[in-house]
Parts: C-alpha cells; structure tokens; sequence
C-alpha cells in the first residue's frame, strides 16, 4: 500500500498507478481536466505513461464551460 497526496487529502493507493489508469479508477474523463503533479503540468499525452508513486502530490482541476 502506498499513500499519495491528491487534491491536499492524503489517498491510500494499492500500487503504483498510471496518471490514466487512476482518472479512470474514480470516474474522470481525463479529457476534462489539468493534472499538476509533483508541481509539474503534465501534457495529457503523458497520463499514460507517468505513475503515481508513494509520497506523490497530484493537483486535479476540472475544466468548466461557461462565462458570462
């Protein structure tokens, strides 16, 4: 079991996960969002490929339409 940091709250993660694989776990379409990790943005080319690991902080934001 592995502990990462997820939009500020602690998460336990059983292994070692892709970006992709996790989005998909809690239902996110990764169309729809920005994910920062370990203070970096990553290009969504890249969900597939990076993995979440113990002591990683990921900041997830949902893109929203609208305006006024």
């Amino acid at each position: 079991m592995i502990e990462a940091t997820i939009n500020g709250e602690t998460r336990p993660l059983p292994d070692p996960i892709t970006i992709s694989q996790f989005l998909k776990e809690i239902g996110i379409d990764e169309r729809a969002v920005v994910v920062e990790y370990n203070g970096e943005i990553i290009v969504r080319g890249r969900y597939c490929t990076e993995m979440i690991m113990g002591g990683d902080v990921l900041e997830i934001v949902h893109m929203m339409a609208g305006g006024a």
